[in-house]
C-alpha cells in the first residue's frame, strides 16, 4: 500500500449505506485519493454516493474481477457489500488474492441480542420457512429480500398469509397468500409498530444484516412481544480482515478524520 493516501487508488464493492458513507469520507478527507464504487446493478434506483467514480455491473467472477484490478492499479478493494452478499465476498477474495491487491472487507455488525427478543434462529430461508408452522404462525412479516421468496412459497404454507416488503418487486414464485409492500428504509420505530399492529402480524422474518436503518422492525416486535425468527449471516470468507464502521475503515486505509490534506 502506498504510504499516503493520496496515492491510493481503492475499489469500493458497494450497494450499502456504510459504501457510500466511505467513499463520501474518503473525497471529504483524503482528496486526492481515487476512489471508484462498484455496483452489481440488481437495484434499479439504488443510492448513490455524492463522490468518486461510479461503476455499475457484474466484473464476471473473480478472474475479471481480479484483471480489472491489475488494469487500473488499484491498490486496495474494500468489500463493503451487503453481509449477506456470500459470493460477491468469496469473488472478491479470490480475486485480491490473485491480483495481490490489499483487501479487507467494511462489515457491520449483525444486531445484539437482548433479553427480551423472542428470537429463533434459521441458518437458512428455508429453515425460516420451516420454523413457521411450529411457531403457530398466521400472519408474517417477512422482510428477507426480493430474492428466495420461493422458499415460502411450498404448499405447507399455503394457510399463511405474508405481509413482504421489499425495495423492488420480487419475482414468483412467491407465497400464495401475499401483499406486498415496496418501500426503503430508514424506518421509524412509530411507523414499524403502527405497521404490525395495523396487520395484526404475529411473526417476523428477517435477515441478521445490522444497521440502525431496519433496526426499529427488531424494537417494534420486542415491545409487542412478537417472535423473530432471525436468519444467520453466512460465514465470511477465511482470513479476509474486517471493520465494523467507517472510521476504522479509514483508519486502515490510512486516513486520519479532520487531519489536514498534505497532498500536493
Amino acid at each position: 500500500m502506498p504510504d499516503r493516501p493520496c496515492d491510493l487508488r481503492v475499489l469500493i464493492l458497494g450497494g450499502t449505506t456504510e459504501a457510500r458513507r466511505l467513499a463520501d469520507a474518503l473525497a471529504a478527507e483524503a482528496p486526492h485519493t481515487h476512489v471508484t464504487t462498484s455496483l452489481a446493478g440488481r437495484v434499479a434506483n439504488p443510492a448513490t454516493p455524492a463522490a468518486g467514480d461510479l461503476r455499475v455491473g457484474g466484473f464476471g467472477g473473480p478472474g475479471a474481477l481480479a484483471a480489472w484490478l491489475a488494469a487500473h492499479r488499484i491498490d486496495v478493494l474494500v468489500d463493503a457489500t451487503h453481509p449477506f452478499a456470500a459470493t460477491i465476498s468469496a469473488h472478491a477474495a479470490e480475486a485480491a488474492a490473485a491480483s495481490g491487491t490489499d483487501h479487507f472487507a467494511l462489515r457491520r455488525p449483525g444486531w445484539p441480542a437482548d433479553p427480551r427478543d423472542r428470537r429463533h434462529p434459521a441458518r437458512s430461508l428455508a429453515d425460516a420457512a420451516a420454523l413457521l408452522p411450529a411457531l403457530g404462525a398466521e400472519r408474517v412479516f417477512l422482510t428477507t429480500g426480493r430474492q428466495g421468496l420461493a422458499a415460502f412459497a411450498g404448499p405447507e404454507l399455503d394457510g399463511l398469509h405474508f405481509l413482504v416488503r421489499t425495495v423492488e418487486p420480487p419475482e414468483p414464485p412467491l407465497p400464495r397468500d401475499i401483499r406486498l409492500l415496496l418501500d426503503r428504509g430508514p424506518y421509524t420505530l412509530e411507523g414499524e409498530r403502527a405497521l404490525l399492529a395495523g396487520h395484526r402480524i404475529d411473526v417476523l422474518v428477517t435477515k441478521d444484516s445490522g444497521g440502525a436503518a431496519t433496526e426499529a422492525k427488531l424494537v417494534a416486535a420486542r415491545a409487542l412481544g412478537l417472535p423473530v425468527v432471525m436468519i444467520e449471516r453466512p460465514p465470511p470468507p477465511e482470513g479476509v480482515p474486517e471493520v465494523p464502521d467507517v472510521p476504522a475503515a479509514l483508519a486502515r486505509l490510512g486516513v486520519s478524520r479532520g487531519a489536514a490534506d498534505t497532498c500536493p
